[in-house]
């Protein structure tokens, strides 16, 4: 029973379940965006040309069922508490920029999704499955898709930013728990030493 409520958040914490998926995902998009830059800078003859895009769209499609995941997990576990003296602007801004980080990054699957596929072909996820194009939406819209990729990735990096600067704040000016509890510290011992 213990493993099971260590796994799992409760009130006053996240549980590891939710520790892991957060910096799966979080680790991940980090390392897809300038992944994507560097993409986006190498000519049709580099041989990076017929690597580098087909790793992007496979983690791509990885990351969309990761982030499944992490929604289904976040509906089955209570939301910790935010930690004491946090402001109600500042909850009511943590949990839109949440939801915000959630929506951008689903707009960069989507179009990256539409991107890959506009021409009818499917995406081979690093040759274990294929992910196939949806006929009524491969309509050659790549330049929609692509811009709608880059712009959309580019502010989820900016909102991401702004998150874990946030984060920090919490940590070293309000020196309060809301970074190490997502660390998987133990947040109580914290709190009795600041």
């Amino acid at each position: 029973m213990r493993v099971i409520r260590q796994f799992r958040n409760s009130r006053s914490t996240y549980g590891w379940g939710s520790i892991v998926l957060h910096w799966l995902v979080a680790l991940t998009v980090l390392g897809m965006y300038p992944l994507g830059l560097y993409i986006v800078s190498l000519g049709y003859y580099d041989p990076g040309y017929r690597i580098y895009p087909d790793w992007h769209r496979s983690i791509g499609v990885l990351l969309l069922m990761l982030l499944c995941v992490r929604l289904i997990w976040k509906a089955l576990n209570p939301r910790p508490e935010a930690v004491t003296g946090t402001r109600p602007w500042e909850r009511v801004a943590a949990h839109l920029g949440h939801w915000g980080l959630y929506l951008l990054l689903l707009v960069v699957l989507a179009s990256g999704y539409l991107f890959s596929t506009a021409d009818g072909r499917s995406i081979q996820v690093f040759s274990l499955f294929s992910l196939p194009a949806i006929p009524g939406l491969a309509l050659r819209q790549e330049e929609l898709a692509a811009e709608i990729h880059f712009y959309s990735a580019t502010l989820l990096m900016l909102l991401t930013a702004v998150h874990l600067l946030a984060a920090l704040k919490h940590h070293f000016i309000n020196k309060d728990a809301t970074l190490t509890r997502m660390l998987g510290l133990d947040s109580e011992k914290l709190n009795e030493h600041h």
